[in-house]
């Protein structure tokens, strides 16, 4: 195999290839090994010029333009291969390429830095509310809901549901680029209501965490509930482009119910998504991230969750009850810790059987028939629904103090926890969400 042109280029200059783009590339000439000597040769050739891999190409800091400038220069010479979106807050672009433009590419590119695969993301109220202490908040004589707040749902969509009626201020579709709010999933729209939804198609029972809160859905993942790296990023870019746009009503929190499999970098802000959540979290953007569904296993915390900058939410079973004797955190929430070994989650919410909204129709309502409950709602479980839950906890705390920094709502949340158990903070974090507290801190 040593002597195939693909693995001497990522072996002699495979130091700005991420392994995930070597193994893609690899598989490409898995058949050589079925077929005669006298055919290898056309075979790779043809590989080469024809196999295109989808990437997210780094650039040094400050050279972002020069690198897309040059990259697409030496793409555009080569079949299938070409730049897509550029995102210059972290020096990157999307790209498709063949190992003959990679090769092309590492020659001529001077500034290029890594070239990244650009992998798979996917989609990972009832006693929810009060059990997080987010129900009834009053402070200086208001009830805090979330009122005048802007909650970013970055996701499959969100369905304009009865009980989301008039605070759906925008919508932007990365998938399909349609205009009009719509959820072809269903997930989208059942974290926005974990986070805002009003409760108005149960009478007031099934309400989220900020029931008055604005949501601009971005969707960013398909109908399957999958995206990409680039869809993701390009939702996050968005989101900054908004608030300078529209400095007078900007997003305040952005919720990440999505996530892939972490990938251990020499710092965490080589991994594209987590650089890119750490730009919107400086920017002035609460980001809350779900940790992940691959618990009980040790180490399985998502990107972009692995950031230590941004707010990382686990999963707990309350078992339908406000009190704390019965809970225990979810058996498939993700544990630390990250793949740099630092402590995950930040802390916990309910995450079991959460009743939210349905979007009618939808792939995930047509698949969980026996998880509707009623006509307008549908119960979902995973660190999905209690990220959501914690965004909008986020929502009251701007509404009582709109001066808080990122940091700051991070640090009251976590001081705010109720730590009702002295466990490993690699599997609960700080503790279980409670507004009150988190407020009052």
């Amino acid at each position: 195999m040593f002597h195939y042109r693909m693995v001497r280029l990522l072996r002699s200059r495979g130091n700005r290839v991420d392994h995930q783009v070597k193994n893609e590339l690899l598989k490409s000439i898995r058949p050589l090994r079925w077929m005669p000597c006298f055919f290898h040769s056309l075979y790779e050739k043809w590989v080469s010029k024809t196999k295109a891999v989808s990437v997210i190409l780094e650039f040094e800091e400050g050279k972002c333009h020069e690198g897309v400038n040059e990259a697409a220069e030496v793409l555009a010479a080569h079949f299938r291969c070409s730049v897509r979106h550029t995102f210059t807050r972290i020096s990157c672009c999307s790209a498709d390429i063949t190992l003959e433009g990679l090769e092309k590419l590492l020659d001529g590119c001077s500034t290029l830095k890594k070239v990244h695969l650009n992998k798979k993301v996917t989609a990972l109220l009832d006693t929810a509310v009060p059990a997080s202490g987010a129900e009834n908040v009053v402070r200086d004589g208001e009830k805090l809901t979330g009122r005048g707040i802007t909650i970013a749902v970055l996701d499959t969509g969100v369905d304009p549901h009865e009980d989301l009626n008039g605070r759906i201020t925008a919508f932007k579709d990365f998938i399909n680029d349609e205009a009009e709010p719509y959820d072809d999933n269903g997930h989208g729209t059942h974290c926005a209501g974990d986070a805002a939804g009003n409760g108005t198609a149960s009478n007031g029972r099934y309400k989220g965490s900020a029931p008055e809160a604005n949501i601009v859905g971005v969707k960013v993942l398909d109908k399957v509930g999958a995206g990409s790296l680039e869809t993701v990023i390009r939702g996050i870019d968005w989101c900054m482009d908004y608030n300078e746009e529209f400095p007078h009503r900007p997003i305040r929190i952005m919720n990440l119910s999505l996530g892939g499999t972490a990938q251990s970098f020499d710092s965490e802000e080589e991994d594209p998504v987590v650089k890119a959540v750490n730009e919107a979290w400086r920017s002035g953007i609460v980001v809350c991230a779900a940790a992940g569904n691959e618990g009980p296993r040790a180490g399985s915390i998502a990107t972009p969750g692995v950031s230590s900058t941004i707010l990382t939410v686990g999963a707990l079973d309350d078992n339908d009850t406000i009190t704390r004797a019965d809970d225990e955190v979810a058996d498939f929430s993700s544990r630390g810790p990250t793949v740099y070994g630092e402590p995950k989650p930040d802390l916990l919410a309910p995450g079991v059987n959460i009743v939210s909204l349905r979007s009618p129709g939808s792939f995930l309502d047509k698949m969980q028939k026996k998880a509707r409950v009623g006509t307008g709602y549908v119960a979902l479980s995973g660190t999905s629904m209690a990220t959501p839950i914690v965004a909008g906890i986020a929502a009251l705390m701007l509404q009582h103090n709109a001066d808080l920094t990122p940091d700051e709502v991070k640090e009251n949340l976590i001081k705010g926890t109720v730590q009702w158990r002295n466990r490993d903070s690699y599997v609960y974090g700080a503790g279980y969400v409670n507004a009150e507290q988190s407020i009052e801190s």
